[in-house]
Order: C-alpha cells, then sequence, then structure tokens
C-alpha cells in the first residue's frame, strides 16, 4: 500500500476560474496586449517542467498529446475498453489535473512527489489505447518508456524535492551537494550575479570539481551586455575550482517568450509598459537580472492598469537552496467593484499596521503605500496560482521604490467559498 500523501485523492475538488464578464469589458487593444502577454506566459512556463524534475517535461508532452487528440468524455469510453474501472478513470484524470496545476510531478505546495492513484498496467493500457498511441506509436513508446518508471517511483530520494540524496531537483545536476550550493553562491557573489536565472552543473574532470553556470537566455553566444563593462560569461577559477557561465539555459522557450513580448509591445497602453516589456526582453534574450529588475521598477510606475502582469523567475519556494527562482507568468484584468473596496483599506493601512500582533521592528523602515488591485486572473502560467502577490522580490527595489499587491479576486472566490471545511489556522465558529 502507497502511502496516501503520494497519491492525490478522486474526490479532489477542480474549479473554473471565471474571467468571462473582466475580459468581455476590455477595448480591442487591451484584449490583444492581454492575448501576447499570454502567449509570452505559457511558453516561459513550460520551463518549470524543466526545473522541477528529469522526468516531469515527458509526462507533461504524452498528457498533451493523449488529450490533443481526444476530449475526456472520449478518453472515458477508451479507458473502459481496456479494462479500467470508472474510478481508475478518475484517478488518471486528477493526476494529470495535478500534472499541469503543478506544472510537473511534485506539489508546488509542500515538494512531495505525487504518483497516479491507479495500477501501473492500467495506465499504460489507457496509453496505448488512446488514438495518439495508435497515429504514433513508435513516439508515444518512446515518451512511455523515458517516463513510466519514474512517474509511479517513491524510492526514498524520489519522494521529495532536495539537494544530494536528500532528494530529487533539476536547479543542480544530481551530484551537487549543499557544500556545492554553498560554494556556488559564493562564486556569483564574487561576480555580482544573481542566481535567480541560474542552475548549476557539476562534472569531474580528472579528479577536480568543475562547475557550470547556466543563465537562462534566448542568446547562446557569450558576449557583452548593454550597461555591464565586460561578459559575466567564461570560465573562472574560484577558491582552487573552475567555473564556467554560460547562456541559454531553455533558449528555445526564452526565444518565444521574447517574440510574444514583442508582439504585446505594439498594444501596451502606456510608455512605463513599453519600456517595461522591452527590458523584460533583453532580460530573457541576454540572462540578464539587472534587465529584469529595471523592468520591475517600470512594472511599479504603471499604476492601475486594466491589464496587469508580471513575468519572470520569481520564486524561490522549490530551489532546496533557496535562491533559484521558478518560471512564472501572468495576465489579469482588473475587477473595478473589489478594487475600490481594496483601495480603501490600503489608505487605512499606516492606521492598521500598529495593531497587527508583531513588533514594528518586522515591518519595513517606512510605509510605502502600495499599489493594492483586485483582478481577475486570465492566464497563470506557473506552479499553483496563488489567491494573491506581493512582488517584486528584489529587497533593494521593495525598500526604496516600492511594490504592488495583487489579489486574484477569482482564485480567492473559488478557493474559499467552496471550502469551508479546508480553511485553515481558524476556529470552527470563526469559519
Amino acid at each position: 500500500m502507497v502511502d496516501s500523501q503520494y497519491y492525490l485523492p478522486n474526490d479532489i475538488g477542480v474549479s473554473a476560474l471565471d474571467c468571462g464578464e473582466a475580459f468581455r469589458l476590455l477595448s480591442p487593444q487591451e484584449k490583444m496586449y492581454a492575448h501576447y502577454l499570454s502567449r509570452a506566459a505559457w511558453y516561459g512556463g513550460l520551463a518549470v517542467l524543466l526545473q522541477t524534475s528529469p522526468e516531469s517535461a515527458n509526462i507533461f508532452v504524452l498528457l498533451q498529446r493523449i488529450f490533443r487528440k481526444q476530449t475526456p468524455s472520449q478518453l472515458a469510453q477508451v479507458a473502459t475498453a481496456a479494462g479500467l474501472s470508472s474510478e481508475d478513470y478518475q484517478a488518471f484524470l486528477v493526476y494529470a489535473a495535478g500534472l499541469y496545476a503543478n506544472m510537473g510531478n511534485y506539489k508546488s505546495f509542500g515538494d512531495t512527489k505525487f504518483i497516479p492513484n491507479l495500477p501501473k498496467d492500467k495506465l499504460e493500457a489507457l496509453v496505448r489505447a488512446s488514438q495518439a498511441f495508435q497515429e504514433q506509436s513508435a513516439e508515444m513508446e518512446a515518451l512511455w518508456d523515458s517516463c513510466s518508471c519514474l512517474l509511479y517511483s517513491l524510492e526514498d530520494r524520489q519522494k521529495q524535492l532536495g539537494l544530494g540524496d536528500k532528494g530529487i531537483t533539476t536547479y543542480f545536476s544530481g551530484n551537487c551537494c549543499l557544500e556545492d550550493a554553498e560554494l556556488a553562491q559564493k562564486f556569483l557573489d564574487s561576480k555580482k550575479l544573481s542566481a535567480y536565472n541560474t542552475r548549476l552543473f557539476k562534472r569531474d574532470d580528472g579528479g577536480k570539481a568543475c562547475y557550470e553556470v547556466r543563465l537562462a537566455s534566448a542568446v547562446q553566444k557569450d558576449c557583452a551586455v548593454d550597461g555591464e563593462c565586460e561578459s559575466c560569461c567564461g570560465s573562472f577559477s574560484f577558491e582552487d575550482k573552475e567555473f564556467t557561465v554560460k547562456r541559454g539555459d531553455y533558449a528555445p522557450l526564452m526565444e518565444k517568450v521574447c517574440h510574444y513580448l514583442q508582439q504585446a509591445q505594439a498594444y501596451a497602453a502606456n510608455e512605463n509598459q513599453k519600456k517595461m516589456l522591452e527590458e523584460y526582453r533583453r532580460s530573457f534574450t541576454l540572462g540578464s537580472v539587472e534587465a529584469h529588475k529595471e523592468g520591475s521598477r517600470y512594472w511599479i510606475k504603471d499604476k492601475g492598469p486594466i491589464v496587469e502582469s508580471y513575468i519572470g523567475f520569481i520564486e524561490s519556494y522549490r530551489d532546496p537552496f533557496g535562491s533559484r527562482g521558478e518560471f512564472e507568468g501572468f495576465v489579469a484584468v482588473v475587477n473595478k467593484a473589489m478594487s475600490e473596496r481594496f483601495a480603501k483599506l490600503v489608505s487605512s493601512a499606516e492606521v492598521l499596521l500598529p495593531e497587527l500582533p508583531w513588533p514594528r521592528e518586522f515591518e519595513k523602515d517606512t510605509f510605502l503605500k502600495p499599489d493594492f488591485t483586485s483582478l481577475d486572473v486570465l492566464t497563470f502560467a506557473g506552479s499553483g496560482i496563488p489567491a494573491g502577490i506581493n512582488i517584486p522580490n528584489y529587497d533593494d527595489i521593495r525598500q526604496s521604490e516600492g511594490f504592488k499587491n495583487v489579489s486574484l479576486g477569482n482564485v480567492l472566490a473559488v478557493a474559499y467559498s467552496t471550502q469551508k471545511e479546508k480553511l485553515t489556522f481558524l476556529e470552527e465558529d470563526d469559519k
């Protein structure tokens, strides 16, 4: 028997995020802006699969091929004919939903692996009976062979994300441990490079450890970036170890992101949006975190836009070392009625903050009034949609220039209206 924490229960809730009304009220220009930003987010979001586990991307492609050929109701008939019970088929759909929601086969909150809640031979029977398999049997066979073992494996190391023998990570090669991560961080600090958009790969060269730092970028050749006196790429000796910094991680995906950001620029509402997208493109083209910070500055200045978005290597929850950012891209549309209420909350913040149950030292030195808007999310590419976002995560910008609080209204609506029993940290009466 498998411990129930390693699979998703068949009765798990699946909710539709309604943003129809908010989208309908957009102007044609705003709709096009939202569309191209969404394209950029979805392509960039595929990088999350490569950031999660060695098998995630192949499982994703396997599922995509199956669902592109047949709808879930058509597949239900295939499943019955292949000998699956209705519970087996429901478990398959739940696993697929879990993989899409987490962009990988590890939970975005908790870092635990989850496996399908049906026997492996039943899942294989469904894959083989699918139309996708009938039409492209060699490719589908290769895909199944590449991921079927790891898909179900619950060896100790594969039960959770972690460094070295503590777990699985693709931010580092499998032979990296905590000491390697610490050394790499010291090296990056010495070069004034952020770890946000990097991965680390270690190899043994005649008994000497050599490290390769890969920057996420569309460009693969090494060249100096505008604003830098020299290229950050090349080979360096650091504490008797060899470090090489290279561009081009996720290059084909970053290229797509840049292409669609450029398309979105033509529909930007103002100069701040145009400059923001320009800097984001520079960041994803050349792997420059400084350019992304510059884009974030323009983003903060873009107060109360009708179409809100943020994109990049943002949250570092899934990096076992806690310094590499996972790709995330969202596009959301203003919900005007809810935003009015939040504006009142923000204007009372300086009165309310001293009433909170922690000392003044835990707050920022001065309270910079944030832009607090309620938005209906239209696109969220990444692992696990939050109910709200407080960004950017660059502390130097937050402290001196400000930040935005974004509340995703349609996420809140489905998360809390239907799941009273799942509310945490509250007494029954308070629920």
